[in-house]
């Protein structure tokens, strides 16, 4: 669980347009400095009462008086997307503060009746579910493509997939025997993202096009991992601020699959809920600490030469792709909660209650990791978790964290089988992943409280353009 984590940026490959095949949603605007937060959205004017950017209103005007059976100040499905569709409403992708809405003056919470208008375009430069903010809700799933099913098979499977997604990230039902799980909700800044596994490349007969960077992942100390939890043909990234529209989607891509593959794996996370804090901030993890302060942003110049693969790159139809490495890590709960808060600190190296660094200030401020105290010990032990994972520790190593947390029960001994789902995206995981792990192996004293115990590397291509379904390059080039 890398520093260097994320939780909110917005989206400089999303954009939106006007007047979408769904009439009940609208979309307008673009991304950018000053545009409405990414995968959200905005309408009316700033100010008190205003929508937050990241979320969406659409005035008093726009929401009409409510009816009998619907709660004042809550819109149903028909009419909040009905809305949408006859007024406009400026749909974005999604924001800055992710997992929270923020007003203009970044210190009001937003209503949660908004959450269900945020919406995220599929088409773009990049696959969404990357850059986007993070969701309350997550599936990660793999299939392996079925006996007998190769090339052709694969291609008509990306086509339906791309299909439904992009119907159920603008809102509408599945195109066929939709389950109607989502039938009240709005599109809840629903995302799916595809990708390739290693072994999808043999079995299609594609191993000329399978690139370099997908080598599998070399073993590691903290490794105990279960091979059927692992890998796969294919991966499928699902997200929603909603459970109920995340599920739906799941199912419709379960559904989708046929005879074409089965599912290999499936695991299920969660984020804190749009609005849950009374500020913008970075969210915390099951252990309690601030998880996501040092993650690349967008704004910085080189953010897309280390998460994403250039046009030019090799090869070619991964351009303006990037690589997905999926880990579930187990926390060790019952043995971090007997630390002092002190000693958690010292494990990480950031206080818990700021994510401030223990050699001073704020959440934002540079780590001092020459600063010493009294009797002249580093304030910032030499095995800490924020140190080892410092780009600038690690030759300007760095990947985009963007997780989802789980907990799946309690196991036999009464233990929470509980951690993260640790997803990171870089434009190559032998810079990215891959040196930043080794160092953590050698000596990061957070590895006493976490166990590795699944993974997969995936090749995510770029986002497909109108009339194209993900894939479309590799499969039909």
């Amino acid at each position: 669980m890398a520093d260097h984590s994320n939780t909110g940026t917005s989206n400089p490959g999303t954009s939106t347009t006007s007047g979408t095949s769904n009439p009940r949603v609208s979309t307008s605007g673009t991304s950018g400095a000053g545009a409405s937060a990414p995968g959200t959205s905005t309408s009316g004017t700033s100010g008190a009462g205003a929508s937050a950017p990241g979320t969406s209103s659409a005035g008093p005007s726009a929401q009409g008086a409510p009816s009998e059976d619907t709660p004042k100040g809550v819109l149903s499905r028909r009419r909040l997307l009905g809305t949408a569709g006859a007024t406009g409403l400026v749909l974005g992708a999604a924001g800055a503060a992710v997992g929270y809405a923020a007003a203009p003056s970044a210190d009001k919470a937003v209503p949660l009746a908004s959450v269900g208008m945020d919406t995220v375009m599929f088409h773009g430069k990049h696959q969404p579910g990357i850059t986007t903010g993070l969701q309350a809700r997550g599936h990660l799933v793999a299939f392996d493509l079925t006996a007998g099913a190769g090339r052709r098979e694969a291609a008509a499977l990306l086509r339906r997939w791309s299909a439904t997604a992009e119907r159920l990230m603008a809102g509408e039902a599945a195109a066929h025997d939709d389950t109607d799980v989502a039938l009240d909700a709005g599109p809840s800044s629903l995302t799916v993202t595809f990708g390739f596994g290693h072994s999808f490349f043999a079995r299609t007969g594609l191993e000329k096009q399978r690139p370099a960077a997908l080598d599998p992942l070399p073993a590691f100390s903290s490794d105990h991992l279960d091979k059927g939890r692992s890998d796969g043909d294919l991966w499928v990234q699902i997200g929603a601020n909603d459970a109920l529209v995340a599920f739906h989607a799941l199912r419709a891509l379960q559904k989708d699959a046929g005879g074409a593959a089965r599912v290999r794996w499936q695991m299920n996370g969660f984020n804190r809920s749009p609005g849950a804090t009374a500020s913008p901030m970075t969210a915390r993890n099951l252990m309690g600490q601030i998880d996501g302060t040092r993650n690349p942003k967008p704004s910085e110049p080189d953010f897309d030469r280390r998460i994403f693969v250039p046009a030019s790159g090799d090869p070619a139809w991964m351009a303006n792709g990037s690589y997905a490495v999926v880990r579930r890590i187990r926390m060790l709960l019952d043995d971090w909660e007997k630390l002092s808060t002190s000693a958690q600190e010292n494990v990480i190296g950031r206080k818990k209650s700021t994510g401030a660094p223990l050699s001073g200030g704020t959440e934002k401020t540079a780590m001092d990791l020459d600063k010493t105290d009294a009797d002249g010990d580093l304030v910032v032990p030499i095995n800490a978790h924020a140190r080892i994972t410092r780009p600038d520790q690690n030759g300007g190593a760095a990947m985009l964290r963007r997780p989802f947390s789980f907990h799946d029960g309690i196991d036999a001994d009464g233990v929470p089988d509980a951690g993260l789902l640790f997803i990171c995206w870089q434009a190559d995981p032998l810079r990215g992943f891959v040196p930043v792990q080794r160092k953590l192996d050698r000596g990061d004293a957070l590895s006493d409280f976490i166990r590795h115990e699944s993974s997969g590397l995936f090749a995510v291509p770029g986002g497909a353009a109108r009339g194209e379904y993900v894939g479309q390059r590799l499969l039909e080039g």
